[in-house]
């Protein structure tokens, strides 16, 4: 049969070599959001403030943090197709309690003020293993 890739995950290095520098990054905080809201010319803004919220509430490098947001898209919540939002947010590691809620109310009070009521609004954390984020050709795993 032929050799399997889980004997070996990475084929470049032998069990003897150091782990990649990767490994010793922070790894990436990504949130994406969409929303059924147009967030016309405000919307650089809004990313720009999660973007420090993230880097706030986690402790990351803002230089490693990703936001997308996706407005004017068909979204429902409740059956009701009333300005909502939902998101994702993917880290290795701080995603906590803490840093969860603190997140959730700075983006919370963000779209507020483009009529989204907080109870209209869903965030998902995710804590990724490294192996699972790749960046630069490879995993966080090396």
């Amino acid at each position: 049969p032929a050799p399997s890739l889980a004997a070996n995950n990475n084929m470049d290095n032998d069990e003897t070599s150091a782990p990649h520098p990767f490994c010793n990054l922070p790894g990436d905080p990504s949130m994406i959001l969409t929303t059924n809201v147009d967030l016309g010319d405000k919307k650089m803004e809004i990313m720009k403030a999660i973007s420090k919220a993230i880097t706030e509430h986690t402790g990351k490098p803002e230089s490693y943090v990703a936001v997308s947001i996706n407005d004017k898209a068909d979204v429902i919540f409740g059956g009701s197709d009333a300005p909502t939002a939902l998101a994702c947010m993917y880290s290795i590691g701080a995603i906590a309690l803490e840093s969860n809620g603190a997140i959730t109310k700075s983006v919370t009070d963000l779209l507020g003020d483009f009529g989204i009521d907080e109870k209209r609004i869903y965030i998902n954390f995710f804590d990724m293993p490294r192996a699972n984020v790749g960046w630069s050709r490879r995993t966080f795993a090396g």
